[in-house]
């Protein structure tokens, strides 16, 4: 996969950049304010199904930490590890869209809509995934996932589509504007040193990689839900138990 290849590295550490998602404070790192909505998979905290690959990612994610230190890595909670189906809306696009009375609940409706629309391609069967090696983002650092199921690929790309093509929510202000590049995210870049060595970092990068190869053989993920859910910053996501629901 592209995303994971040496040269790939190299490119993106030429361009990393600090995150505004989290903050230092006393040594430590808080999340800072960042609202909207999205659809995911269950959390980690929440997801059953992925218990034994999510505690593989918190001991990744706590490598990944030590290498790079903490000024440099600002790890996300565990609990909300998660994969992302559909962006929705987030940050100043959301504030001024909930200025609007009963944007909130316009919006949470109009995507059970899509999800009920949806309805006819669940099957019960979850689609099967694996994580395939380190991720390097401008702001972030993630795992990427690949699947071979191209069948249910197309399940969760119908999904999306039922979602950004739906003109009720379109009429909201609700857009595309990510391919749908499945990963988990681990956490976000801190603070950047002027001297900071991109050639070694990217190698860095490419060491960490091999070790999830050679390290952690049993990389399955399974998504087999996909959730509304809101978050007010990167740390948490929550939702009522009457909010929408699809299984695939």
């Amino acid at each position: 996969m592209r995303l994971t290849l040496p040269d790939t590295y190299r490119s993106q550490v030429q361009h990393l950049q600090e995150s505004p998602k989290f903050q230092r404070s006393n040594g430590e790192w808080i999340p800072t304010p960042f609202p909207g909505y999205t659809v995911i998979t269950p959390p980690g905290s929440e997801d059953g199904k992925n218990l034994s690959i999510y505690e593989s990612l918190k001991r990744y994610q706590k490598r990944i930490a030590e290498t790079l230190g903490d000024e440099m890595f600002a790890p996300i909670p565990p609990e909300s590890f998660h994969v992302t189906i559909a962006d929705l809306i987030w940050n100043g696009a959301y504030l001024h869209a909930a200025e609007t009375p009963g944007f909130d609940e316009r919006l949470r409706d109009r995507v059970a809509n899509s999800f009920r629309q949806c309805q006819p391609m669940s099957t019960g069967d979850a689609i099967q995934f694996q994580v395939v090696g380190l991720m390097v983002m401008a702001r972030a650092i993630a795992v990427c996932l690949a699947t071979t199921d191209v069948q249910a690929y197309e399940r969760i790309l119908k999904l999306r589509r039922s979602i950004y093509q739906n003109p009720d929510l379109i009429e909201i202000g609700i857009e595309q504007q990510y391919y749908f590049t499945p990963h988990i995210t681990l956490g976000y870049f801190g603070k950047m040193s002027p001297e900071l060595d991109r050639d070694r970092l990217s190698q860095t990068f490419d060491e960490l990689h091999q070790e999830w190869l050679e390290q952690y053989p049993d990389n399955d993920f399974w998504i087999h839900q996909a959730e509304f859910r809101k978050f007010n910053n990167m740390a948490e996501y929550v939702r009522n138990p009457d909010w929408a629901t699809f299984q695939f």
